[in-house]
């Protein structure tokens, strides 16, 4: 884990203390389970940061690989 991130796993939230790091927390969190469902932006300047939420999909919201 890094300490300029924080994790918050019972909401499924990240929080970004840079904007460079939204992308990279975006593509390794989105999966075929797990989908980026908000984006918020908190505060301004130096103390600006973004909250990502992420919902993980249940077991029927999953939808299978049709030929």
């Amino acid at each position: 884990m890094k300490s300029d991130v924080t994790y918050n796993k019972h909401d499924n939230q990240v929080i970004c203390h840079k904007e460079e790091q939204q992308d990279n927390v975006v593509k390794r969190m989105t999966t075929d389970n797990c989908l980026l469902e908000s984006y918020e932006e908190w505060d301004e300047g130096d103390d600006k940061k973004w909250i990502l939420t992420f919902r993980v999909l249940d077991n029927y919201e999953v939808t299978p690989n049709l030929n």
